[in-house]
């Protein structure tokens, strides 16, 4: 057989770009769940990815491309058959194998997203192993590998049914037997925002899922030695690009309504939305479908997160299920409308009449009926062996520390505090008298008795944005020391209400400036009109001025005591 130089360059960049996003879905992950889970997030991010490659090398790839049946491909470990019936042309076996490998490992780390934060690591390594040998290669099969929906004309190009709603409803079947978060919910079921730690990671981690689909779809034409080929991978990164973008637009424009602001992780869970619906048909549409599908899907995001976290009550702490699943097949089922005919039948949109449509909608419906009805079995018989969810003291520690031992993922570096709400009950009204005997005294301290003057400590809670006004008026009045602390608190009003991925936030903890100073010579009513007149702005949250008696200073380096420790005399 003659190899193509050029096709086979292609598909390997290709395997590599789409290798890559195991990254992106590590960075997104962690970044929309907290911080006391990244470790463990990272892990699996990686170990779904080693775990599937020799499980896919090993059972995986024969049954989803072997020339078997018309439901299954053929049992052969290690890849030893003949598979010439499958190949692109012009691409050697071992990088078309490693290439389907790095799609194989796409689909299982969807289902990380969705049930992160509660789940044993365990089953999750179990579990991945069942996607990449037997429910990802079957459907896969069906679709790719010369299977009954192939054979009917069913077209999902670069996988939005075959690798993003396989993993989509994975994810939404192991959420819902998992359950919610621990405080996810109130009593009422009502939802509770758990912020994600780090919009920073997940936004790198989008970025990086964004430019590593132009090889998830643009290398699915397997090869780029013809004119055609060419043409169709130039349609095709465009249509990847555009639809992305007016998703992310649309999205904006709806949260900005909604929520009274642009919303910023709905906005960018809107990017993969785009990208996840126009990979089916990414080929086979124009400018005009693509954009098309990013206005559906930059809509769907919003109501589909929203649904599964107020009314289904399905605890998705990065939107997987709405982003894969429901958008994976409503991208498949749209190339039934707007295919233009050009590498497949022309949809119904373009003259095609409903033929397309009902293909794509039938095979949408059998495959997530079939990925449903397999991984629900995988999910129960894990959670009745070893446990599917962590212990409720291992969630609220963290499962960095729980399943792996590790202190923190963040070394050297202040986070904020954990604001879970455990579903406990009330206070234990405490009653009766200690015994005499056990009663610890307590003390009345004496007063500094020296000869310095008063000592006042002065504790400013401000905006940070009003910091620097602050520390400046503050040297000019004669301050000449201060200690400063990033903190989070709220006053009467419990913060200004506002949202996160339509969960609106309440009683927030909003962060602060925290100033102490402590004065002697300078008067302290100089202090508190000074700092009054510049963090005034007559609004809500201009901050608090606590004053309170200072018994002694002592300055550490000199042993000075009182008066001359706040004295910078050598």
């Amino acid at each position: 057989m003659s190899y193509s130089p050029v096709n086979t360059i292609w598909v390997l960049v290709g395997t590599a770009l789409v290798f890559f996003m195991q990254a992106g879905f590590s960075l997104c992950e962690a970044g929309f769940t907290r911080a006391k889970n990244t470790g463990n997030i990272l892990m699996k991010n990686l170990m779904d990815f080693c775990i599937g490659t020799p499980a896919f090398w090993l059972v995986g790839f024969g049954i989803m491309f072997g020339s078997g049946t018309a439901l299954f491909g053929a049992i052969d470990p290690l890849i030893m058959g003949d598979y010439s019936h499958i190949l692109p042309a012009g691409v050697p076996l071992w990088a078309f194998a490693i290439f389907q490998t790095v799609f194989c490992a796409t689909s299982a780390t969807i289902v990380s997203g969705a049930m992160a934060e509660r789940t044993k690591f365990s089953a999750y390594c179990i579990y991945s192993a069942a996607i990449s040998l037997i429910i990802y290669p079957i459907s896969g099969h069906w679709i790719w590998g010369g299977g009954w929906l192939a054979q009917l004309g069913f077209h999902d190009f670069a996988g939005s049914t075959a690798v993003h709603m396989v993993g989509g409803i994975c994810a939404l079947v192991g959420a819902k037997i998992l359950g919610p978060r621990i405080g996810k919910y109130d009593k009422d079921g009502k939802p509770r925002a758990i912020l994600g730690h780090n919009i920073t990671f997940a936004a790198l981690g989008v970025f990086i899922l964004w430019f590593c689909w132009f090889g998830f779809n643009g290398a699915s034409t397997v090869g780029m030695d013809s004119d055609a080929l060419m043409e169709t991978a130039g349609r095709v990164f465009f249509n990847t690009n555009m639809s992305a973008a007016v998703a992310c637009c649309v999205t904006l424009i709806v949260t900005w309504i909604r929520y009274k602001k642009p919303d910023v992780s709905m906005t960018y869970n809107a990017a993969l939305a785009g990208l996840v619906g126009v990979t089916a048909g990414c080929d086979a549409i124009d400018a005009v479908g693509a954009a098309a599908i990013g206005i559906v899907c930059g809509v769907l995001i919003v109501f589909s997160v929203e649904f599964f976290d107020k009314i289904a009550k399905i605890d998705d702490p990065v939107g997987a299920i709405s982003v894969h699943c429901v958008c994976g097949a409503t991208g498949t089922l749209l190339t039934g409308l707007f295919a233009t005919g050009v590498t497949t039948d022309a949809g119904l949109f373009y003259g095609g009449g409903v033929k397309l449509l009902g293909i794509q909608a039938l095979g949408v419906i059998s495959v997530a009926a079939y990925v449903a009805i397999v991984i629900t079995i995988v999910f129960l018989a894990i959670k009745h062996t070893i446990g599917l969810r962590a212990d409720r003291e291992d969630e609220l520690a963290g499962l960095d520390i729980s399943e792996h031992g590790l202190l923190t993922a963040y070394a050297g570096f202040a986070m904020n505090p954990d604001t879970t709400i455990e579903d406990a009950a009330g206070p234990i009204e405490v009653t009766g008298e200690v015994p005499a005997a056990e009663a610890v005294p307590v003390k009345k301290m004496p007063t500094f008795s020296g000869e310095s003057p008063k000592f006042t400590k002065v504790e400013i809670i401000c905006k940070e944005s009003r910091f620097e006004a602050l520390k400046n008026a503050m040297m000019d009045i004669g301050i000449t020391g201060m200690t400063v602390s990033h903190v989070l608190g709220c006053g009467i009003q419990k913060g200004k209400p506002e949202y996160y991925r339509g969960v609106m936030i309440e009683a927030s903890l909003l962060p602060k400036v925290q100033v102490e100073i402590v004065v002697s010579k300078v008067p302290v009513r100089s202090v508190i009109e000074t700092a009054k007149k510049v963090l005034y702005t007559g609004h809500i949250g201009d901050g608090k001025i606590f004053v309170y008696d200072v018994e002694n200073v002592v300055k550490v380096r000199t042993g000075e005591e009182g008066y001359d420790a706040l004295q910078d005399v050598e």
